[in-house]
């Protein structure tokens, strides 16, 4: 079931110039479905759709408690993805068609991964990334990151690449996590 929520966005000089935009909360695609390891198709058309879809693939990841949402995650095939690391949830970067098209330095990073809940684990991650996108109108965008952001980055590109974060573990930690996981598809539900 897709949940639905509406948010008023002030578009005008006046309190009548409020519309309102429903927004869905969409179902998160979860490990082992084969959709996470797809490589994901180019966006070509800048239009509504693409807003909508933007515009829920944020409400589904601020509603997840996330800080980044791929594309695949929702089930769709496509090179988008949202991300915002800010304390606050106010620093919302759409990407459309990124590419990392330089890093450097390498930093242990602790992830997590909505498509794979409960699961932690370090792996290595470049310290810099630079990120040539477009946004939401087709315009080319160029953005350097360092920090929490540069992971997020590395993160959801890596979604879109059909590459989740467990795919960056260590021969022994890949079975570990495998371990974890078949004990998780065993254990009772705890509805």
């Amino acid at each position: 079931m897709i949940g639905l929520r509406a948010r008023a966005q002030t578009t005008g000089c006046c309190d009548h110039c409020t519309k309102i935009i429903v927004m869905a909360v969409l179902p998160l695609v979860l490990y082992p479905d084969p959709r996470l390891k797809q490589s994901c198709s180019q966006v070509s058309s800048f239009d509504k759709h693409l807003v909508r879809l933007l515009e829920s693939m944020a409400e589904t990841m601020y509603a997840s408690n996330g800080i980044g949402l791929a594309a695949p995650q929702i089930g769709v095939q496509e090179r988008i993805t949202v991300v915002d690391v800010s304390p606050e949830g106010t620093a919302l970067i759409e990407l459309i068609n990124p590419v990392i098209t330089a890093s450097h330095g390498t930093t242990p990073s602790e992830e997590g991964c909505l498509s794979i809940p409960g699961f932690r684990e370090t792996i290595e991650r470049a310290t810099h990334v630079s990120v040539s996108y477009q946004d939401r109108t087709g315009n080319q965008q160029t953005l350097h990151a360092e920090g929490l952001m540069a992971i997020c980055l590395q993160h959801e590109i890596d979604h879109i690449n059909g590459t989740l974060f467990v795919d960056h573990l260590s021969r022994l930690k890949r079975e570990l996590f495998k371990k974890w996981f078949a004990k998780q598809q065993n254990a009772p539900s705890r509805m």
